[in-house]
């Protein structure tokens, strides 16, 4: 035998009684593999983030903190913005909270952004310039987002808002007490350092016109219009769409509602119209809501953060009729398929103003006479491969097409839109997303993962939030944020534990190197499938031997 075929002895003995002696790969009937799995963090997160690598990242401490942004912002260029308002359905999926509680990904998310704000750091640098010009009308989160990837991809963008500043709902529908408005400005105006050119208070009235100035077209306009619904009303009743009260509240001119105010609806929207109204002066605010609790839409948090500063629910109900400061209230009740009807039964309600909270439209003014772009219910079509509308060179993305009305899922359209427009001016089709291979929880041995308690985040006491709009959730520190990034299992990766290495019986795993991992001496592995079923991980899979 050659040195070249010897097999490593790793101080072993290599007497014909050990099995380093010969080339025991020959008994296998399977072998193990690694592989790179798709934790269910990413497969829930609608931006596309790479969760388990940026929380790796973040793991190192300090030395780690601008290389686990840089990670998030290669798909989300508003970490320090999501961090507070995205509703973390990463969280819901985290493997970990199947063990005890998911990994808090919300707030070291919100950590990073915050670091990265403080340091001064920069977005990637644009690619080389293609000499293509890109138009994206409305500046929300999927307009932003779509921008500045267009950017980086080399094209020169301009982002054209009919508001007087941009972000859109970010801006105008999230309150901030949520959303502190330089944090907000900071994130946009890295978007604008990298060559992105956003042109405010300038609608877009004409799509051809459009089309014959620049080579794409991205129709990004958001949910700004309140949804009408008809409700019997006397000539002195006040009623006002809740986009409108957040929006001039947002503005620095809160309407006047009086000290008793009726929300009209179950959404997120409803929960910040009520929680604006007691900010801005009402005692009292009651959201009136026509199904139950469990069927309420709007997220758990929203409601009981509501609840918290002192927003009461009439669960069941529904508005007859508004004459002057009195509201008519029907009770309802739920048929056997879980539909609410009306009961006949009445009760009176004080309320100097109804604020209706019941869905948002897009204005979408700039497509009529656009035969050959489809409108359904308010929604434009979309080829969901291409995100392209029925005009070529035109796309949408965000609370225009279809799809959930989230910052976190408009930032994840925005991002394949860009995609598709850049394919499209290359003359080059969508390549296929391959499938994801995801990994469960049942794949993981949870044993070698110490007990971690979740660190969770401060909020302002219920007292003091109502006073203004100081933010009310606080952030985590350092020492904090790292503790709870390395309760990340990894999930479907490997992370250099060495647990095949030192539990294989053969010696034929060999460590390449820091972040190099591992690979496997086939020739001395004899598919016992100790290594896969020892990885804490479950990075390793056991597959069929073909001889």
């Amino acid at each position: 035998m050659s040195s070249h075929d010897a097999p490593p002895t790793h101080g072993l003995s290599t007497s014909p009684a050990t099995s380093l002696a010969y080339h025991t790969g020959t008994w296998r009937t399977e072998r193990p593999v690694y592989v790179e799995l798709t934790p269910p963090c990413q497969l829930a997160c609608p931006s596309g983030e790479d969760i388990r690598g940026w929380l790796g990242a973040a793991q190192e401490g300090a030395p780690g903190t601008e290389k686990a942004w840089r990670r998030i912002v290669n798909t989300n260029p508003f970490p320090a913005v999501m961090g507070r308002i995205c509703y973390h359905p990463c969280q819901e999926g985290c493997n970990r909270g199947e063990l005890d509680e998911e990994v808090g990904i919300n707030a070291v998310e919100r950590f990073l952004g915050d670091a990265a704000l403080a340091a001064g750091w920069a977005l990637p640098a644009p690619s080389a310039a293609t000499g293509r010009r890109v138009l994206v009308v409305g500046s929300g989160p999927a307009g932003l987002s779509a921008a500045y990837h267009l950017r980086r991809m080399g094209h020169e963008v301009t982002v054209r808002e009919a508001a007087a500043e941009p972000g859109g709902m970010m801006r105008y529908g999230i309150p901030a007490y949520r959303l502190p408005r330089d944090v907000l400005a900071a994130e946009i105006q890295r978007i604008v350092d990298i060559g992105v050119v956003i042109e405010c208070s300038t609608r877009v009235t004409d799509l051809a016109q459009a089309q014959r100035d620049f080579d794409a077209v991205v129709l990004t306009v958001g949910a700004g219009i309140g949804h009408h619904v008809d409700i019997p009303a006397g000539a002195a009743a006040k009623i006002v769409d809740a986009i409108d009260v957040l929006r001039e509240t947002a503005e620095g001119h809160p309407p006047m509602l009086g000290r008793k105010v009726a929300v009209y609806g179950g959404g997120n929207t409803a929960m910040d119209a009520a929680r604006t109204a007691k900010r801005i002066g009402a005692s009292d605010a009651v959201v009136v809501y026509r199904r139950t609790r469990e069927q309420m839409p709007a997220h758990p948090t929203e409601l009981e953060d509501a609840i918290g500063e002192g927003v009461r629910v009439q669960w069941l109900s529904t508005i007859a009729q508004v004459e002057g400061e009195r509201l008519t209230i029907e009770r309802m009740e739920l048929d056997e398929d879980g539909r609410p009807h009306g009961t006949g039964e009445f009760e009176e309600l004080d309320a100097d103003a109804v604020v209706l909270a019941v869905g948002q439209d897009a204005d979408l003014s700039l497509l009529e006479g656009a035969t050959d772009i489809s409108v359904n219910d308010g929604v434009v079509a979309v080829d969901e491969g291409t995100m392209m509308t029925g005009r070529p060179g035109v796309f949408a993305a965000g609370d225009v097409s279809p799809g959930s009305r989230t910052a976190t899922y408009a930032i994840g359209r925005g991002h394949r839109a860009a995609r598709a427009v850049d394919r499209f001016l290359a003359g080059l089709p969508m390549p296929a997303e391959p499938p994801a291979r995801e990994a469960t929880y049942a794949r993981l041995n949870t044993w070698y993962y110490s007990d971690a308690p979740k660190q969770h985040r401060a909020t302002l006491e219920a007292a003091r939030r109502v006073t203004g709009f100081e933010e009310v959730m606080q952030g985590l520190d350092a020492e904090h944020a790292v503790f709870e990034a390395r309760r990340c299992m990894s999930c479907g990766s490997c992370f250099e534990c060495d647990n095949c290495f030192g539990m294989c019986p053969d010696d034929a795993i060999r460590k390449l190197g820091p972040g190099l991992k591992f690979e496997i001496d086939y020739d001395y592995c004899k598919g016992c499938g100790i290594c896969a079923n020892e990885c804490p991980a479950g990075s390793i899979d056991m597959i069929p031997e073909i001889k």
